[in-house]
């Protein structure tokens, strides 16, 4: 994409080393524009300021993202294997949110997925489920219920199903006190089909 769009490359420093070890013979060597970003540290792209944040995974030192711009906070977050403090932090006030709702935990279970495979997704490094995101979206503590288009990503195709993410996902929602009702729209976003585009 940076080669094909000739704009710059962000990531971090740990990330782009990792991808030059895995690709050192590849065109990983041809990018010719890379920009590091560092978590918890605000940078700009034209109007928009951008702040990486620690996620918890096992990657080579992977971030989520949000997005601020004219009074509009956008935020993703997916592949975390759990929700810490600082995820729930940067979530807060979120106009748009996305965010992973991985696989059911029964599905993942009883799927095809390798035993070593399955104890990687579960674990406090891997994905998330729709059960932890629903007690998420069920908290009104935790979630403010603030963002006007909520996104369940990264749904896998051997785990999970469109239609178990959003009846878990309702179903939390519609636990919430009237008085922190949820009031934006939910969206289930597909491998295949994008979303959008949204008018914040």
């Amino acid at each position: 994409m940076a080669r094909e769009w000739k704009c710059p490359a962000y990531l971090t420093e740990p990330t782009h080393r990792e991808i030059l070890k895995m690709c050192e013979d590849g065109p990983a060597k041809k990018i010719e524009r890379i920009v590091y970003v560092h978590p918890g540290v605000r940078f700009e792209i034209g109007d928009i300021e951008v702040t990486a944040f620690a996620i918890p995974h096992d990657a080579a030192d992977p971030v989520g993202y949000c997005f601020r711009s004219n009074g509009t906070k956008v935020v993703i977050v997916t592949d975390l294997g759990y929700m810490p403090e600082l995820v729930k932090h940067y979530l807060r006030e979120a106009d748009f949110l996305i965010l992973e709702s991985n696989h059911d935990l029964e599905m993942l279970k009883v799927g095809p997925y390798p035993w070593y495979i399955k104890q990687r997704v579960m674990s406090r490094t891997g994905h998330l489920s729709n059960t932890v995101v629903s007690e998420f979206l069920s908290d009104a503590e935790l979630f403010d219920a603030r963002p006007r288009h909520l996104v369940l990503a990264h749904l896998s195709e051997q785990n999970n199903t469109p239609d178990l993410a959003r009846i878990s996902a309702e179903e939390a929602l519609g636990r919430r006190p009237g008085e922190f009702a949820f009031r934006g729209i939910l969206h289930i976003a597909s491998q295949r089909t994008p979303l959008g585009p949204f008018d914040l």
